[in-house]
């Protein structure tokens, strides 16, 4: 009688926590993070944070509607947000083995421009970014890359 009862009250349990992770729907915990970016400094600390340690909880959410991203090298290229959140969505976890300084160029009440250099072993990259106030937000608006 004893293991009857025992039986039953795993099986309710198992109903119970069924029924509980079945009301968050298949998609509850994709839904999006939202990432404080209500300073032009909280931006660009998550911004390198996403290009260097592969920081990818509010990606969508960092760049502006019209961002572009420009490389000078041999061959010059352009990209989309689109194409670069994509991107850095699939560096997830992937932390970059370099060295990083940030210096802010210049910054107003709406703008502000920085140079992040991130000084690999065989070569340095050099990012100029641009983030603009959206709202009570900021948001990457530019990024020019280049490497000596």
């Amino acid at each position: 009688m004893k293991t009857l009862v025992k039986t039953f009250a795993a099986a309710a349990l198992i109903v119970v926590s069924t029924f509980a992770m079945a009301t968050e729907g298949p998609g509850a915990k994709a839904t999006k993070t939202n990432v404080n970016h209500s300073t032009a400094d909280l931006a660009l600390d998550h911004y390198v944070a996403v290009t260097t340690e592969g920081e990818s909880t509010g990606v969508e959410q960092l760049f502006a509607e019209d961002f572009n991203q420009k490389i000078q090298a041999t061959n010059a290229q352009s990209n989309s947000r689109s194409a670069v959140v994509k991107l850095l969505k699939k560096q997830k976890g992937e932390k970059l083995n370099c060295a990083v300084s940030a210096d802010i160029i210049e910054e107003s009440a709406d703008y502000m421009v920085a140079k992040i250099t991130l000084k690999f072993e065989n070569f340095t990259k050099t990012d100029l970014v641009t983030l603009e106030r959206a709202g009570n937000n900021w948001k990457v608006s530019k990024s020019i890359n280049s490497y000596k």
